[in-house]
């Protein structure tokens, strides 16, 4: 089994150097992968910053990639959970801070933007810290 890095993901989404993406593609053809949700935010983030991708392209292709056959999330809970949050409009940063909140914690912030967006999205205990 191996764990991917954020560029090998990337290569299997995007396919922008052949080469790359044929090697990942044996790879996981070859062999179970796993996928950390620290990765899955880097992939986020480059698939947004850098090829100016919208999150519902994103949140697809994500989904996507985690149903193939041999890719398996590190915690398939905590990813789906994000990646709704994520559906519904949350910052998939947030979302993974929020959502690896244990149960019965609170999770404190200040951007009451988010504790607003969070309280839609359906994940609860994301409170304002009040000055």
């Amino acid at each position: 089994m191996a764990a991917l890095d954020t560029n090998v993901v990337i290569r299997l989404l995007v396919g922008d150097d052949m080469a790359q993406a044929r090697a990942a593609e044996a790879m996981v053809s070859a062999e179970p992968c796993t996928v950390s949700m620290s990765v899955l935010m880097e992939c986020e983030w480059v698939l947004r910053a850098c090829y100016e991708l919208q999150a519902p392209v994103i949140e697809a292709s994500l989904r996507d990639f985690l149903n193939l056959e041999n890719i398996i999330a590190a915690d398939t809970v905590l990813a789906q959970r994000v990646l709704d949050a994520y559906a519904a409009g949350l910052d998939f940063a947030d979302a993974l801070h929020a959502a690896q909140c244990p149960e019965g914690q609170r999770f404190v912030t200040f951007d009451k933007n988010f504790v607003q967006r969070a309280s839609k999205a359906g994940l609860r205990g994301v409170t304002l810290l009040k000055v």
